[in-house]
């Protein structure tokens, strides 16, 4: 079950990032991917045979549309409800060498509150529940640990020192975030999230990079995982993080540890570079074989 986090991607290519200031500049084609994290990580699980309920608000407007569209191409159970302030959106910008930047519109009213009666039969039947850091999912916290179905979030370029985040952070028994966002303190922040919440690991990705991976075996380092060499040439990094949850879940969905759940997330990882706005869904096999 995955809470929150759809929108429409609009993807622009650049020749470089930073993007140099001028008053107009002529890119290719510029295109609109539906997903974003939580319908790339929906997706994703899906792709790899997982069964996946995502939960979320849309617009009643052509973006949402275009997210339901493409949540039931993918063999996703799709349970929209209406938001008054429409689809979410992202702008990204994305380089030669498939690097991004992104800017993304975190549109939801703070008021904003997912009914218990849509959320709780779902939940009540997941073996599973992966929280987008939208605000509305932070209020499903308590539901979920009184039904005690394990969860997993993303924050993303968290620096450790954001308030939205740190419920998430705490709350999570999984917690994926960018390296990108503590730089040099993210060893840090990943035993601070250890230390003061109830996971069992923290995972934070590096790209190219590879990722790091703390569990509570008494080290206080973070172990790196290598990164896997895409098979095909790199086009858009767009969705790679949302692809490393999905093999890591896989993994540890199928029983595998969290050594070997984090090295198949870096093989999808990978492979979600191979396609064009969060497109590269690879499945069961092809991520098994690629262990190879």
């Amino acid at each position: 079950m995955v809470v929150g986090g759809s929108g429409v991607d609009t993807v622009v290519r650049v020749d470089s990032l930073p993007v140099p200031l001028a008053d107009s500049v002529g890119v290719g084609p510029i295109r609109e991917w539906p997903g974003h994290t939580g319908g790339n990580v929906a997706l994703g699980c899906r792709a790899l045979g997982l069964k996946v309920t995502l939960l979320d608000y849309i617009g009643d407007d052509w973006p949402g549309r275009q997210v339901q569209d493409r949540i039931a191409a993918g063999g996703v159970d799709f349970e929209p409800l209406i938001s008054p302030a429409g689809t979410r959106r992202a702008v990204n910008l994305v380089d030669p060498s498939g690097r991004r930047m992104s800017f993304y519109d975190a549109r939801d009213p703070e008021e904003l509150r997912m009914p218990r009666e849509v959320y709780l039969p779902h939940l009540s039947r997941a073996r599973h529940v992966h929280l987008s850091i939208v605000n509305f999912a932070r209020f499903l916290y308590d539901d979920i640990e009184k039904l005690g179905v394990p969860v997993s979030t993303d924050l993303h370029d968290w620096d450790g020192l954001a308030d939205h985040h740190r419920e998430f952070a705490l709350r999570s028994d999984l917690v994926f975030l960018s390296a990108a966002g503590a730089g040099e303190r993210i060893a840090s922040v990943m035993r601070e999230i250890l230390r003061d919440g109830r996971a069992e690991a923290v995972i934070a990705t590096a790209g190219a990079g590879g990722s790091y991976l703390l569990t509570r075996d008494g080290s206080s380092t973070p172990r790196p995982v290598p990164a896997v060499a895409p098979r095909a040439r790199v086009v858009d990094s767009n969705g790679a993080g949302d692809a490393y949850v999905c093999g890591f879940l896989y993994g540890r969905l199928a029983g595998r540890d969290l050594e070997q759940s984090a090295r198949l997330g870096a093989l999808a990882g990978a492979h979600a570079c191979t396609g064009e706005g969060s497109t590269a869904l690879i499945g069961a096999a092809e991520l098994l074989a690629a262990q190879t």
